[in-house]
Parts: C-alpha cells; sequence; structure tokens
C-alpha cells in the first residue's frame, strides 16, 4: 500500500478499557511517526446504547471505504439475542485469515524463553460458521455444524505457507483431528498436504490437536508458524499466548481481500475500567502489525522499540505484567523512548 498518502483507519475504541488503551496507543503512534488519520466509529456495549446495534452499520460503511481498522476489546451483550461482533466482523468482511503472534518479551514474566510462535487460523469456517439449532422436543438436543471447505482450507494453508516465506520461517505445523473426523478434517489434512508440496523450501509436519497441545507445553522451541482450523485456532492462539506471559502481550490481525482488521485479542475488561491501570501492549502490537501493513515499517520500528524498552523495565511495565507503573506511565514511557530512539 502506497504511503504517499495519509491513511485513513476505521478506529474502534471498544468496550471496558478499550477507550483507555485505544487512547494510549493512538499517542505511541504519534510518536513513533506514523502518518495515519482516525475516524472513529462505535461498535459492541457501546453502539448498542447509541444505535440499538452492537454493530451499526455507519460502522460496516467505514471500514469497507478505509478498508483498515484499529479495534480494542468489545463486549457482546448479554443475553440479547446478539452474536459476537468480532465474529460478524470477520464473516461480512471474509476476514479469512486470523493471525497471532506469539513471541516472548525480556521482561515479561513467563515459565518459557525465546517462544516465536506465529498461528494461522482459518477465521470464517468451522464450528463458528454459526449453522446451529435446536433438535427434539422442549429443546432436548442441540446441534451445531461444522463446515470445511477445500476453499478454504486452500487459502488459509497458502496464506500460512506464504507468510512463512516473506517472514523467513522455516517450518509450518498443520494442526488437525483427521484421525477422528476423517471427513473434515481429513479434507483439511487433504488440502494442507498438497499445498505444502509446493512450498519446498519450507518444513512442514502435520500433529494431531490434543498431541499439539501437550507439545507445545513441553517443548514449544520446536514449534514456528501453525495452521490451523477455525475452532482449534482459537482455543491453540490462547494457548500459547500464556507461553509468552498471556492475553496482555498478544495482537491479532484479522485478514482478507477486502479489509484488515488489528486487534488486541484479550477481554474488555470492565471491572477494571476507569482506573488506569491496563495494559495497552497488546494494541499497540497490533498496531505495529497495522503500520507493516500499510507499508510504514520504519515507524513500526520505532514502536517495537519503544514497547520492548517499556516491558524491560519494571518500573513502566504495568502491573499485570509483574511491574510497578499503570497506563499513564507505561505510555509516558514508550513515548519517551521512541523519542530517545529506543
Amino acid at each position: 500500500m502506497s504511503v504517499s498518502t495519509t491513511p485513513v483507519i476505521s478506529l474502534i475504541r471498544g468496550d471496558g478499557i478499550g477507550p483507555e488503551i485505544s487512547e494510549a496507543v493512538v499517542k505511541m503512534l504519534d510518536a513513533a511517526g506514523a502518518k495515519l488519520s482516525y475516524e472513529e466509529l462505535p461498535a459492541g456495549e457501546g453502539a448498542l446504547r447509541l444505535h440499538q446495534d452492537p454493530l451499526p452499520e455507519i460502522t460496516i460503511q467505514s471500514i469497507s471505504k478505509n478498508k483498515v481498522a484499529l479495534k480494542g476489546p468489545l463486549s457482546t451483550p448479554k443475553g440479547s439475542g446478539f452474536r459476537s461482533v468480532n465474529v460478524a466482523l470477520r464473516q461480512h468482511f471474509d476476514l479469512y485469515a486470523n493471525v497471532r503472534p506469539a513471541l516472548s518479551f525480556p521482561g515479561v514474566p513467563s515459565r518459557y524463553k525465546d517462544v516465536d510462535i506465529v498461528t494461522v487460523r482459518e477465521n470464517t469456517e468451522d464450528i463458528y460458521a454459526g449453522i446451529e439449532h435446536f433438535v427434539g422436543p422442549g429443546r432436548s438436543a442441540a446441534e451445531s455444524i461444522a463446515v470445511i471447505t477445500r476453499f478454504g482450507s486452500e487459502r488459509i494453508v497458502r496464506y500460512a505457507f506464504e507468510y512463512a516465506r516473506r517472514h523467513k520461517r522455516k517450518k509450518v505445523s498443520i494442526i488437525h483431528k483427521a484421525n477422528i473426523l476423517k471427513m473434515s478434517n481429513g479434507l483439511f489434512l487433504e488440502v494442507a498436504k498438497a499445498v505444502a508440496s509446493e512450498y519446498p523450501d519450507i518444513q512442514h509436519d502435520d500433529v494431531i490437536v490434543d498431541a499439539a497441545c501437550m507439545k507445545l507445553v513441553l517443548f514449544p522451541e520446536r514449534f514456528d508458524v501453525i495452521v490451523t482450523m477455525n475452532l482449534f485456532g482459537d482455543i491453540l492462539s490462547d494457548l500459547i499466548a500464556g507461553l509468552v506471559g498471556g492475553l496482555g502481550v498478544s495482537p491479532g490481525a484479522n485478514l482478507g481481500e477486502k479489509a484488515a482488521i488489528f486487534e488486541a485479542v484479550h477481554g474488555s475488561a470492565p471491572d477494571i475500567a476507569g482506573m488506569g491501570i491496563a495494559n495497552p501492549t497488546a494494541l499497540a502490537l497490533a498496531a505495529e502489525m497495522m503500520l507493516h501493513h500499510l507499508g510504514q515499517s520504519e515507524a513500526a520500528g520505532r514502536l517495537r522499540r519503544g514497547i520492548l524498552t517499556g516491558l524491560a523495565d519494571e518500573r513502566l511495565r504495568t502491573k499485570d505484567l509483574g511491574g510497578q507503573a499503570n497506563t499513564k506511565t507505561f505510555t509516558d514511557g514508550v513515548c519517551a523512548a521512541i523519542g530517545h530512539g529506543g
């Protein structure tokens, strides 16, 4: 994407701690010299109060126009019949690739060191396709249908191998349950192996999902890029985040041909909203991914150096990561580090 003009970003500040961490990240982006302008849009519980819809048409139209969004955490209204706004966004814009990097950061408490795993998750199919209904008298049972298509499998696996090649990764692990789900997961595995054969420069293996969970907690260094279906990817990406310190340092990108949405993958944490102690790291790392997507790699590098400085210093790191700081102290520290060249 050309950087000759200033991109307009659809900014969804979100619910709970979302506005606080969004404000912090906008300050970091400004300090890093990112060339961006923002169009603020509602979504989630806040949008429901104002627009009687957790995903208003104005928000859909903005993302359609701008093609890129930065999104804070959203709360899906409970007991109201609304489905997840995140799922709705992914399906509306066909954001088929969910990319979740997990990296060990110096200073962040963790049981492991030197973890560097990227999970590429198919984002629109599988059990999250939304095909479910009650069966039997009196809702005595419920049925959900997992849809795995050849088309969806091929494009996500190809994305994973292209990602590995582009980022000079050495290996892609295909995660599945084809030993039991022989048709749906069998189709995914069949397609994945066919795609893998087109990338002789990249190693690959296939691992049954339960074995993958065990190996990830025993030998995370054996994994590089993981590609898998929607449900397994949802679970594994959070497990892998736990290897590097939790969701507070775990960004996410939802990518497709029509749009790209970058987000913090943690919740809205309403219990600490307004207290000034929220950790903006995950959203800041998502913003770094966004800058790379926009071709602003120099600004992305400055932002990352600032974040690393903040995380490495106990006085600047937020308390959820074992530090002493609040949101403002961390944000100011990151911005100062950017200003001093990291």
